[in-house]
């Protein structure tokens, strides 16, 4: 029997290209581009309609940026959120980004249930989103799973150090405007109990 002993998890090819040419300074910029993302990642056909990018609150400064990969790379951990804030623990060399100048996480989507949990133990100190999850829910066929009641001030309400201040609904219509093309389009349903893997 041959197990396998390890995995990766890697932004696809041309995302370089797609790093801002400017230092984006309001959350409405940032989202913007991270939206931006999104839709590029979707017209490429390299994944789903969701991209993710951290981003140091005090300097503005770009740390990383995560784009939908589970279809390609197999693996229903390649949401968005997932390689943003990967990615950025390792371009700061640490498990928990509280240690660290406040980080913030914009995402073009609303956490699902999955991403809820990794930005619990991220040590992000801040969550910035687009779409809702019902907006997620009613453009594409996706089932973001069950969040906590009042998830907002769950995260919130955490120890100082750990706590997660939650902006919603930043450009939202932009965010909405990808998911609607995504769902007409036909993409990729690549939910727990998707049949339509094979369609990306």
């Amino acid at each position: 029997m041959s197990l396998q002993s390890e995995f990766t998890l890697r932004l696809p090819d041309g995302w370089k290209q797609r790093l801002p040419q400017q230092v984006l300074q309001d959350d409405e910029q940032k989202m913007l581009y991270v939206i931006g993302l999104a839709d590029w990642n979707c017209s490429q056909k390299q994944g789903g309609p969701f991209a993710a990018a951290v981003f140091d609150e005090a300097s503005h400064e770009l740390v990383s940026i995560g784009v939908n990969r589970v279809v390609p790379d197999c693996s229903s951990l390649a949401h968005a959120e997932a390689l943003a804030i990967a990615l950025a623990q390792q371009q700061r060399n640490t498990f928990q980004l509280a240690q660290y100048p406040r980080l913030a996480l914009f995402t073009s989507g609303q956490p699902c249930v999955q991403c809820f949990g990794m930005l619990w133990w991220s040590g992000i100190s801040r969550l910035v989103t687009a779409a809702s999850a019902a907006d997620i829910e009613s453009l594409t066929s996706f089932n973001e799973g069950p969040l906590v009641p009042n998830w907002q001030h769950a995260l919130a309400d955490r120890s100082p150090l750990n706590s997660v201040q939650v902006t919603e609904g930043i450009a939202r219509q932009e965010a909405r405007n990808v998911l609607k093309k995504y769902g007409e389009s036909g993409g990729t349903d690549y939910g727990p109990v998707s049949t339509d893997v094979n369609k990306l």
